[in-house]
């Protein structure tokens, strides 16, 4: 399996590079992560220079999931199922989380899912923190393991 979480901006805050180092560390597979940030105070310019410098690190066999908050809510067990077929296909699996002003809308165009941790609306941070979680989450029903109780 191979997976990179690439999102925009810069994350900062220690307790929460702390968390997802935690269960980061926990996967039996690498996850890379990665930031981008666009340059320009227009946020429709800034947000496409993102969406621009998102879509570069991609190749053109990778599997693309953009989160969104009006993207498809999976359950944990949903999410996993999907994750362990996108294993099997032995396609690099990109997670795209974007800005303060959402991801461009190229970048939803060349999703392959777009996913939505929820209904709200979360900081960069917390959504990485938040799908982190979720991808060690999701090996653990596909391993068997009983971190997943539900």
């Amino acid at each position: 399996m191979r997976c990179l979480v690439l999102a925009v901006g810069r994350c900062r805050d220690r307790p929460i590079l702390e968390l997802v180092e935690r269960y980061r560390s926990r996967l039996p597979w690498p996850l890379e992560l990665a930031e981008v940030e666009g340059a320009t105070a227009d946020p429709q310019r800034r947000r496409s220079e993102e969406g621009r410098a998102l879509l570069a690190r991609l190749a053109r066999e990778d599997l693309l999931v953009a989160l969104d908050e009006r993207g498809e809510a999976l359950g944990s067990l949903d999410f996993a199922r999907r994750l362990g077929r996108w294993r099997d296909e032995g396609r690099r699996v990109v997670f795209a989380v974007g800005g303060a002003d959402g991801l461009d809308p190229a970048v939803i165009a060349r999703a392959d899912l777009v996913l939505a941790l929820g209904r709200l609306t979360l900081p960069h941070e917390l959504a990485r923190l938040v799908l982190v979680e979720q991808l060690y989450r999701a090996h653990c029903i596909l391993a068997g393991h009983p971190y997943h109780r539900a």
